[in-house]
């Protein structure tokens, strides 16, 4: 790979037109003569000069530019320009997602004008012919979205170009052989974006840091969390500051809380969980009341407004869930220890206690400070145990000792009750509309070395439902009990808008393909045949395809001051309150609440705006490291049965392939067109479906087809597939 040299000393300087147009608009406020153009284009040679005033005097005779004093020139505007957020595909072609159209704004690859993926764009839109949508081209670069990216480095013997890991990022990016900090050639980098030169093919950068060799485990781990700017560890200084913390609990801030510590209490986790920042009591009250108390861990008692300690954790916003590790948003000190509700140990708690008859129906709330001690930790297995065989025998299979146990009758009759009251709620909860989502999670069983040996599937049962259903209870209260006040407080709702029409639309089109139906008569009709296909779907070939098509039609959820309620659990007020171990949302949630509760007058909400944001984007990230692990570990797994044939449904159709999901271990990798022999096959979007021109032989999404593996590449986290055939009825 070659780099645009500077000064073409003598030579015809390439696509000058399109050059001086992109410099005028950019700038199109100011004016430039000849000699401030060919500075930007690093040209000095006299062949070169003359070349920019014959073009810049024959654009203006043109009228493409105009001529505002003696030999300076200005571009003339006959756009409106809009900005919006660049969205690129695999191709080098993109949309520019802006509010001021009802639909994005296409634009071609030749027009993105060194766009990137997630920037925000100025850019002018014109009417396409092909169906009359609209494309646009864009004129400049208000904002990187990101600086940094992760790549292979090749090392020459004066320059290095790393190639980026991204299919996002169609450019290569150039380092000086000063800028490669050790790299060898080969290596993973981590490498930032430092300037993109007029005249230059590709962009300048330098390498931050080197993560390793291509495909081993950590380089790998490590390369996803470079590439979405996620920390690993934590800063000396932070660290240190969390480890020095007083961590005791003491009786003169026992004494400003509400003791707890004689009520039953006890945590349900996963088995294999570290951070236990939930746990419930519970109590029998004289007049045939429940008194249920949600505590969560007090965080916000240790990280304290503008210490460093919170300026790390707001900046995290949020940990992040990987296949082989958690990068946690707290030190471990925290996280683990002191905010971790541990058994048989005291804690300072955040706590929503609310008394509730035999209905589900809360009587009374209180919400303030406490300290508890948990008389329990139970995994979800074992407390399903309880549930199914209503006794209090933790049998050896499902103990979190390997051990068969006896659990007190209190616990027993407690865990039971609670089960009662979370099905009365979720039954409520469903028939006001709430959507009920049961994705199929992926989880693998991994040896000491952290290589995939086994893949399973985590279902919800009735014991992940209970804990679900009241902690559901405590966020829907406190952001209720807050959203409420009159005037107003400001305060950190987490809001789920109505699905996309459009969206719905093309949902149908995919599962009428399975023979289900949908009704969008109205929001009542909708939510009911969701919810209706989402059942129908459990257990069939089709669920993961159905369960992740029916998430992607709804909208984001996200963080906001701004309540819109909550579509997807058909609440009006809903806030996150329940895990401030892991969500810098909960945090804030906790603090407000708090400032409230103490008579406090409302906080800037442009401010907690700002902070929501900031939340939702880390959110946003921390999704996508996580989804990345789990592709990353799926294709290490799929590396050790490259002599096995798999059944699998096709769970995407373009025009370059089909994408096929393993049923039995939800592993999904490409079959390209190229690879199909037996007849040329063409994409027909209407039905879904890749046609052979001369068989009329259809794959289309939804059939099950025999796969074998045909390449797997840890780097680019990419599976090619080779098509073995349709499955045999």
């Amino acid at each position: 790979m070659t780099r645009k040299k500077k000064g073409k000393s003598g030579k015809g300087i390439s696509n000058l037109t399109n050059t001086i147009l992109s410099i005028l608009k950019k700038e199109r406020n100011k004016s430039f003569n000849y000699k401030q153009i060919a500075a930007i284009l690093g040209v000095n040679d006299t062949s070169s000069r003359n070349q920019i005033i014959k073009k810049l005097h024959a654009l203006a005779a043109q009228k493409e530019i105009e001529e505002v004093e003696r030999g300076k020139f200005k571009a003339i505007i006959n756009a409106e320009y809009h900005s919006g957020i660049l969205d690129l595909s695999v191709k080098g072609s993109g949309y520019v997602i802006c509010d001021d159209f009802d639909e994005d704004v296409f634009i071609a690859s030749n027009n993105i004008n060194r766009g990137l993926n997630g920037d925000e764009v100025e850019f002018y839109v014109y009417k396409r012919r092909k169906r009359g949508k609209m494309e646009g081209e864009i004129t400049q670069v208000i904002k990187r979205a990101k600086s940094d990216y992760v790549g292979v480095i090749q090392v020459h013997s004066n320059y290095a170009f790393v190639i980026p890991d991204s299919n996002k990022m169609y450019k290569d990016i150039f380092v000086p052989i000063n800028k490669i900090n050790k790299a060898e050639d080969g290596d993973k980098v981590l490498v930032s974006l430092e300037d993109w030169p007029e005249n230059a093919d590709s962009p300048n950068g330098k390498v931050l840091q080197v993560l390793g060799k291509p495909g081993e485990h950590n380089t790998e781990i490590h390369s996803i969390l470079a590439e979405y700017g996620l920390p690993y560890e934590f800063p000396y200084e932070v660290q240190n500051f969390a480890d020095t913390l007083d961590t005791s609990i003491t009786a003169e801030e026992i004494a400003k809380r509400r003791d707890m510590r004689n009520v039953l209490t006890f945590t349900i986790d996963p088995k294999d969980a570290k951070d236990f920042d939930d746990a419930l009591s519970f109590k029998i009250l004289e007049n045939g009341l429940y008194e249920i108390g949600i505590h969560i861990a007090d965080v916000s008692h240790y990280v304290q407004e503008g210490t460093i300690l919170d300026n790390e954790a707001y900046e995290r916003a949020t940990s992040v869930y990987l296949v082989d590790r958690v990068v946690p948003m707290l030190p471990e000190v925290l996280s683990n220890n002191a905010c971790s509700l541990r058994p048989h140990e005291e804690k300072y708690t955040f706590s929503a206690v609310f008394k509730i008859n035999n209905k589900a129906e809360v009587k009374d709330q209180w919400f303030g400070r406490t300290v508890t001690y948990s008389d329990a930790r139970f995994a979800y297995e074992e407390a399903q145990a309880i549930i199914e065989s209503k006794t209090n025998i933790i049998p050896q299979e499902v103990s979190l000792t390997g051990e068969s146990y006896e659990t007190s009758q209190e616990i027993t009759d407690a865990v039971l009750k609670l089960d009662e009251l979370a099905k009365i709620m979720r039954k409520r909860r469903m028939n006001e509309g709430a959507i009920s989502f049961d994705k199929v999670e992926v989880k693998f069983d991994l040896d000491s070395e952290a290589n995939p040996v086994g893949v399973f599937f985590k279902t919800t049962k009735d014991a992940n439902k209970l804990i679900e259903e009241f902690m559901l209870l405590a966020n829907k209260k406190v952001a209720e009990f807050i959203g409420k006040k009159s005037p107003k407080k400001t305060f950190v709702y987490r809001v789920h808008d109505e699905p996309d029409v459009s969206k719905l639309a093309t949902l149908q089109g995919v599962v009428s393909k399975f023979g289900y139906k949908l009704n969008f008569k109205d929001k009542k009709t909708t939510t009911a045949s969701l919810n209706y296909l989402l059942q129908e779907v459990v257990g069939k070939k089709e669920q993961n395809l159905v369960d992740t098509l029916t998430i992607r039609t709804m909208s984001k959820a996200e963080y906001t001051t701004h309540n819109i309620g909550h579509y997807g659990l058909a609440f009006d007020y809903y806030s996150h309150f329940t895990s401030p171990i892991r969500r810098y949302p909960d945090v804030m949630a906790h603090r407000l609440l708090q400032l409230y509760l103490d008579g406090g007058k409302s906080v800037n909400e442009d401010i907690y705006e700002d902070k929501c944001n900031h939340s939702s984007n880390m959110e946003n990230l921390a999704t996508k490291a996580e989804r990345d692990s789990i592709k990353y570990m799926q294709i290490r797994f799929m590396e050790d049965h490259k002599n096995e044939e798999f059944l699998g449904v096709i769970s995407g159709v373009t025009d370059w392939g089909i994408y096929v999901e393993i049923i039995s271990n939800k592993c999904e990798g490409m079959v390209s067109v190229r690879d199909i022999k037996d007849d040329h096959y063409v994409f027909d979007e209407g039905q879904y479906a890749l046609v052979g021109k001369t068989t009329k032989n259809m794959y289309q999404l939804g059939d099950e087809v025999i796969v074998k593996v045909k390449n797997t590449d840890l780097v680019k986290k990419h599976l090619d597939f080779n098509l073995i055939g349709k499955k045999e009825e």
